[in-house]
């Protein structure tokens, strides 16, 4: 007899364990994810004060600056991670053709508060690869429980799920080419 509670003790302590890693490690993929959110949104906050220092210097270039007003929306709308990478790709190309116009005007260029706008810019594209980058990681460690014996017995018991990677787009991934 003694021996049978012993085994289910140490059972009932495994499970639990397990289940607990499940939690903690889902709460990590939650926090990434939000932490992705604030970077996204630091970066859309920029873009009002970035367009509105471009729109200071090249006033005919309406249709640029609604593309970017355009994309920003869908990313503040965004509630997916789908629908937020997507909104991200957008964003990101609507900017290429922001600082495209603003090539065309040296002054700008030389603009203490665009070269500003543009480095905090830059420093918010790196969090948000950053924080891909840490939430890739945790959705790795949490989609491994789920698959590997014997904790995805566990996590099918529990209604665990994988979670989706936060992956490269098709523009991310096409090929750079520099010419001098």
């Amino acid at each position: 007899m003694l021996p049978l509670i012993v085994i289910l003790v140490v059972l009932g302590l495994y499970l639990i364990g397990q289940y607990n890693g499940f939690v903690v490690l889902k709460t990590r993929i939650q926090e990434a994810l939000s932490g992705i959110d604030v970077q996204l949104k630091r970066r859309a906050d920029l873009i009002p004060n970035l367009v509105e220092t471009v729109k200071g210097y090249a006033k005919h270039e309406k249709g640029v600056f609604a593309e970017v007003t355009k994309a920003r929306s869908a990313l503040m709308k965004a509630d997916t991670l789908q629908d937020k990478a997507k909104a991200n790709d957008m964003l990101s190309g609507a900017l290429k053709s922001l600082f495209a116009v603003a090539e065309a005007y040296p002054e700008l260029k030389a603009s203490e508060n665009f070269q500003d706008l543009q480095r905090q810019l830059e420093d918010t594209e790196d969090k948000v690869a950053y924080s891909r980058q840490f939430y890739n990681a945790n959705v790795l460690d949490f989609n491994t429980k789920v698959q590997v014996f014997p904790s995805n017995m566990i996590a099918n018991m529990f209604s665990f799920r994988a979670f989706e990677f936060f992956a490269a787009t098709e523009e991310e991934r096409k090929k750079i080419e520099v010419k001098f």
